[in-house]
């Protein structure tokens, strides 16, 4: 009986775990091209315009591969997160402080640090792809 409600369960996570990634990755292809759209009305891309079709890449990238693999890049998160941080100094360099930009390009740096570990370590000592 236990066995038979626990694959139910199981059966029922999944089913929930397919939807969402199905309707993120739908949300991701609607957000980008709402985008394209938008530039297009614009007469053309700006720099931060290209920048956030790079962070809609990458976020389908990493749901694509969470649909494959059933694991969660965290490489493709910290891409991300570069990403948008140096959109960020890329647009609003100019109304920044000296500081803020400091810290912006420090967080950039620190998160280019982890990628680079992250990877070190994957090569290393293996990542649980390698033993599946």
């Amino acid at each position: 009986m236990f066995h038979r409600v626990e694959k139910i369960g199981n059966n029922l996570f999944e089913v929930f775990h397919l939807v969402g990634l199905a309707v993120i990755g739908v949300s991701i292809v609607w957000a980008s091209w709402a985008e394209v759209l938008h530039i297009i009305e614009q007469g053309g891309p700006k720099i931060k315009d290209v920048l956030l079709l790079f962070i809609y890449l990458e976020l389908g990238a990493m749901v694509g591969i969470y649909f494959k693999t059933k694991r969660l890049p965290v490489r493709y998160l910290i891409y991300i997160a570069v990403t948008a941080l140096t959109r960020i100094l890329t647009i609003d360099a100019k109304t920044m402080t000296e500081w803020h930009m400091v810290v912006l390009t420090g967080s950039i740096l620190l998160l280019a640090f982890s990628i680079l570990v992250l990877r070190y370590a994957s090569a290393k000592y293996g990542s649980p792809e390698d033993t599946s």
